[in-house]
C-alpha cells in the first residue's frame, strides 16, 4: 500500500510512520520536515501536496493543534486557531484527498480523550476532537468508491510526560496500543468509527 503520513515528524506520527513502513510504501508528511511538506491551514497546500504524491492507498492524519487556554481565558480568535487548524485542517485533507485517493482507500484522522473527558483548559480541544469525531461518523457513508474513514482518539501517550500533570487521573496508553488502533483503521474494514484508546 502507498500510506500518506501527515505529521509523521512528530510523537505519534514517528511511531506510526514507522510501523507501516515495515511492510508499505509510507510518505512522510510534515511541516517543515518529512519527505513532503504540507500547512494543513491551507487549502493550496494541501492540494499541492496530493498533486505532487498523486494517486494513494490510504491516508493517516497526527497532525493538527490547538490551544489550551481557560475558558476565562478565551477569545473568538483563540477559539478560531484550533478550528483551523486541527479541525478544519483535518477535514480539508478528507474534502481535497477524496479526488485523489485509489478505490477503497481509507483515511484515518486523530481527535482525542478530551472529546469525552474534559480536561482544565482543554475546552477548545474538547470542541475540535467532538467536531472530528462526528464528521467522520457523518462523512462515512457519503464518501465512494468504497473509501472508509475512521478517527483515532487517544488517551495522553506515555511518550508525551510533558502532557501527564494536564491530565489528572489518567493512565497514559503506550505508543503500540496506539500503532495498532491505526493498524486497525488503515488494515480493517470497519468505517465511521472513532476508535479509542483509553
Amino acid at each position: 500500500m502507498k500510506i500518506i503520513i501527515v505529521g509523521a515528524t512528530g510523537t505519534l506520527g514517528k511511531k506510526v510512520a514507522d510501523a507501516f513502513a515495515e511492510k508499505h510504501e509510507v510518505i512522510r508528511v510534515g511541516n517543515t520536515k518529512g519527505d513532503v511538506q504540507v500547512d494543513i491551514k491551507d487549502e493550496a497546500s494541501i492540494k499541492a501536496m496530493f498533486e505532487k504524491i498523486g494517486a494513494f492507498d490510504a491516508l493517516i492524519s497526527t497532525s493538527g493543534k490547538g490551544p489550551f487556554v481557560t475558558v476565562g481565558q478565551m477569545t473568538g480568535e483563540k477559539f478560531k486557531a484550533g478550528l483551523l487548524d486541527k479541525l478544519l485542517g483535518q477535514v480539508n485533507l478528507v474534502l481535497i484527498g477524496q479526488h485523489y485517493i485509489n478505490k477503497g482507500g481509507s483515511f484515518t484522522l486523530t481527535s482525542g480523550i478530551l472529546a469525552d473527558h474534559p480536561i482544565a483548559a482543554g475546552a477548545v480541544l474538547s470542541a475540535v476532537n467532538g467536531g472530528l469525531n462526528s464528521f467522520v461518523i457523518a462523512a462515512a457513508p457519503e464518501l465512494e468508491n468504497e473509501v472508509r474513514i475512521n478517527a483515532i482518539s487517544p488517551n495522553v501517550v506515555e511518550d508525551s510526560p510533558a502532557y501527564f500533570d494536564s491530565f489528572p487521573g489518567e493512565i497514559p496508553v503506550t505508543m503500540e496500543k496506539v500503532v495498532k488502533a491505526f493498524e486497525k483503521s488503515v488494515l480493517g474494514i470497519v468505517t465511521g468509527q472513532v476508535i479509542k484508546v483509553y
